[in-house]
């Protein structure tokens, strides 16, 4: 039995930073941002607190906290693992990383070409 691949995972120090974000803000989810104010960095929101579209891809969990991406956006990374990290620096306008000193970096490897046919068999959503 062949375990499902990973779109989007998280470094130990980002998968800490997540504790600490859940703990002062609750449930949390991120989306990966591709837009104008804050490039292509991953956005961490209270759950519920971004509005998702029906054309948005869910890629995974990252410590329980759901992970999105824009349609458009996942077109151009769909053959990419996102691995998030953290990095000192500010956050996205509207992250809650934004003021912490720290923020959320998305780091890549591309698929090999047996994952993008495992892929291609896995069934998406959470």
């Amino acid at each position: 039995m062949t375990s499902n691949i990973e779109r989007v995972t998280a470094t130990p120090a980002a998968l800490a930073f997540i504790g600490e974000l859940r703990h002062h803000h609750g449930p949390l989810m991120f989306f990966q941002s591709g837009g104008c104010c804050d490039g292509s960095t991953p956005m961490c929101y209270a759950a519920g607190a971004f509005d998702l579209s029906d054309t948005d891809v869910y890629l995974g969990n990252l410590d329980g906290a759901p992970f999105y991406i824009g349609l458009e956006q996942f077109g151009y990374w769909e053959h990419t693992q996102l691995i998030i990290d953290v990095v000192e620096g500010n956050g996205g306008m509207f992250s809650l990383d934004n003021g912490t000193g720290r923020r959320f970096l998305t780091r890549s490897r591309l698929f090999t070409d047996a994952e993008c046919g495992q892929l291609r068999t896995q069934a998406p959503g959470p």
